[in-house]
């Protein structure tokens, strides 16, 4: 047995087996490197070889659950996913449009909003929403909520979240991380639910989904091309 163990985990140093004989107490802190060694030799003789684990069986006949996270979007139904070549184009055209954004981002700081345009404040969600969706559409969703149904994506929003992703820069924040994967497996859920694939909405779903999942770097969350 020793020879066996000793050819799995070889001695790394010299060191005599532990004589109980000698004048060696195992209760005194060890004073040099050897008896440091001897003692460790001795606690592992005192291991059993083998360790039995013993398993209350009740609890093994306990219904268990497990509870599994899906990072993925809701796969999109037959037929409603774009083709690979369409992503591409896309993802390339965006790239285009981020670079010219980049570019006139000095010229747009030094210019000055009209000053009839009154900016929410930071901490203002509801105000925000009522700024980019304007009223009209703000409050058909604001209705749209408090009677439980779904107002899904509009074309407007649409319009606000391309606009911001294309403002968004690279590397992303922790949030704008989070934030970016939850509007991908939204725009999934609102697309799932879509009754036809002639839809207007789903080239607009498919788009965010692609921009997030392709151009941002979340792939698991990107459509199988049809």
């Amino acid at each position: 047995m020793e020879s066996a163990v000793e050819e799995l985990m070889p001695r790394l140093l010299p060191v005599e087996p532990c004589d109980l004989a000698e004048d060696f107490d195992p209760s005194v802190p060890p004073r040099t490197p050897q008896e440091y060694l001897k003692r460790v030799q001795l606690e592992a003789a005192q291991c059993p070889d083998v360790v039995v684990a013993h398993i209350d069986p009740k609890k093994l006949k306990r219904k268990q659950t497990v509870n599994v996270s899906l990072s993925g979007c809701q796969p999109a139904p037959e037929g409603y996913s774009p083709t690979l070549k369409w992503q591409q184009q896309q993802v390339a055209q965006f790239s285009t449009i981020r670079q010219s954004v980049n570019k006139h981002k000095n010229h747009w700081k030094s210019q000055h909003l009209d000053s009839n345009v009154t900016m929410p404040k930071c901490e203002d969600e509801e105000g925000w929403k009522k700024f980019c969706l304007g009223e009209r559409l703000y409050a058909e969703m604001s209705i749209a909520t408090t009677t439980g149904e779904n107002p899904g994506i509009d074309y407007v929003q649409g319009r606000w979240l391309y606009a911001l992703l294309a403002c968004l820069e690279k590397p992303l924040l922790p949030e704008a991380h989070s934030l970016i994967r939850q509007l991908a497996r939204r725009c999934a859920e609102v697309r799932f639910l879509v009754e036809s694939k002639e839809d207007e909405r789903v080239p607009a779903l498919n788009l965010l989904i692609c921009l997030v999942s392709r151009y941002f770097d979340q792939r698991d969350l990107a459509d199988e091309p049809s």
